[in-house]
């Protein structure tokens, strides 16, 4: 008996002890929060995990913060960050789909444990809900000239769980880049190796095929792949690509081609489907894709430039040619979709909505490495008015890059340099119907603060996934390791010619 009062006693210690940082003698402040990372007045879907979060100031030692649901119930989190319970955050964002989440904060400040209560902020919660289990992304540490630690991991939305895919600790000196699946569908997915043991792996259904890395016909890899809405073709570009390096403090890396091509794969036959209106010699095509229909073939193209010495004229337009995906065939025109090089732009990473009705894509100065580039923003075309506009509220003073659509079309997911001008970080937005989109938010870690400013690795093309992503990572390395490569074959039409 005096065992249970001994136990009651100590949860009591315990309940006080905890109650003892709760807010006291409380100032009111008239402004809100500056808070890391920023969810003022985001718009979230009802499967994203907690929006945990810190005071942006150091100068604060402690945090009190309630979430109280329009549509009912509430949830406190009180210590050195808002760290929610999962489970309850879940519980109280589905019971407000459709409604707001308003959210009270007080800091204490460290030197003179005096609480200050901001304004309260709202976080909106969608009723258009992401169709997706989670995220695909590249992360990758800052490098040039060889390839340190990297990979391309998997992450579910509605928690913190993070694994790994493949990543290049298995094969020493490898490059993993350029992963798709086929509409966020991963049992068709593909990734490119560059590397001593370089290829490009296709998985069909669990079953993997390592092509060639290059094909002498093609003259170079097949990078920048997007699947064929039916999933019978994979369009690829093929590139001769160089680095340089700028001597000034604002830019770091430039990325060129001497030459590019776009071509179409049937993983089913191994074959190469190339034309000469894609394959032209004193222009480069680039970063091809799918309209949702399968009819139409969207691409850049660049009028071909003498690099290095004219790397700021490499300006790409956004192209269209028409595909019958009944015999694998293209049209007979091209036509310029968006004019970007009239602007004194360039456009790249076009990505259609799968419902066919909008077009994001990347406009910056010049070249198509947009990641690299500070004054890259997201623009919206319109594919019934063929009107385009930048996404304002998408974009930031920093660049602002690759992007992808959610199945239902209503959500997407992009990199973004605006955190410290260093990284890219991943951040979700909310495009309605109309092509409005909403204030984004960065992704959610448990400790973000801890995490973000820990971190030595950017955050490159992310897309969201339907569920995860089965791979044997371990029987992959083993497969790279033994240069067993699958060849293809290159069928072009016309004149029969590549460059």
């Amino acid at each position: 008996m005096k065992r249970r009062y001994y136990i009651i006693y100590i949860l009591v210690v315990l309940t006080l002890a905890a109650c003892s940082h709760r807010p006291t003698n409380v100032q009111q402040v008239d402004s809100l929060p500056a808070i890391y990372p920023d969810y003022v007045d985001v718009t979230i879907p009802d499967s994203i995990a907690p929006l945990n979060f810190s005071m942006a100031a150091d100068e604060f030692s402690r945090m009190d913060v309630v979430v109280t649901g329009q549509k009912g119930g509430q949830l406190t989190a009180n210590g050195e960050w808002a760290k929610f319970d999962v489970d309850q955050w879940h519980q109280l964002v589905h019971q407000n789909v459709g409604g707001n989440l308003k959210v009270t904060v007080a800091a204490q400040r460290r030197s003179d444990g005096q609480w200050l209560q901001y304004r309260d902020f709202d976080i909106h919660v969608s009723t258009d809900r992401l169709q997706a289990w989670g995220l695909t992304y590249r992360r990758v540490a800052p490098g040039y000239e060889s390839y340190s630690h990297m990979g391309i991991y998997q992450r579910a939305l509605g928690s913190f769980s993070e694994e790994t895919i493949i990543d290049n600790t298995s094969v020493p000196g490898m490059c993993v880049n350029c992963h798709t699946s086929h509409q966020t569908n991963p049992q068709r997915f593909v990734f490119h190796v560059r590397g001593d043991h370089g290829a490009t792996m296709v998985q069909l259904d669990g079953q993997r095929q390592w092509l060639q890395a290059s094909n002498d016909q093609l003259g170079g890899s097949m990078v920048y792949p997007y699947w064929h809405p039916s999933g019978r073709y994979c369009a690829f570009s093929t590139n001769q690509t160089r680095q340089a390096f700028h001597v000034a403090k604002e830019e770091r890396i430039e990325v060129f081609d001497l030459r590019s091509d776009v071509f179409v794969y049937n993983p089913t036959t191994r074959q190469i489907i190339s034309d000469s209106l894609l394959s032209t010699p004193d222009w480069s095509e680039n970063t091809p894709t799918f309209s949702p229909d399968g009819r139409t073939l969207y691409y850049l193209t660049c009028r071909q430039q003498e690099y290095p010495a004219h790397f700021k004229d490499e300006q790409y337009n956004l192209c269209r040619i028409s595909f019958n995906p009944d015999d694998a065939t293209f049209g007979q025109q091209v036509d310029t979709l968006f004019d970007a090089v009239s602007m004194g732009k360039s456009l790249t990473w076009p990505r259609p909505s799968y419902d066919g009705r909008f077009l994001l894509f990347t406009l910056s100065d010049y070249g198509y490495f947009s990641i690299w580039h500070e004054e890259s923003e997201q623009w919206l075309l319109d594919l019934l008015t063929l009107e385009a506009h930048p996404l304002d509220l998408l974009n930031s003073p920093r660049a602002d890059s690759y992007h992808n659509w959610s199945l239902d079309s209503r959500w997407v997911v992009f990199t973004s340099r605006r955190d410290d001008g260093l990284y890219s970080r991943l951040y979700l937005g909310h495009i309605d119907e109309n092509g409005q989109p909403t204030k984004p938010f960065m992704l959610p870690q448990e400790n973000p603060r801890q995490y973000y400013t820990t971190s030595l690795y950017s955050y490159n093309t992310p897309d969201f996934s339907l569920s995860p992503v089965s791979f044997d990572s371990y029987e992959a390395a083993r497969e790279i390791l033994s240069d067993e490569r699958l060849s293809t074959q290159v069928n072009s039409d016309r004149a029969g010619n590549l460059k």
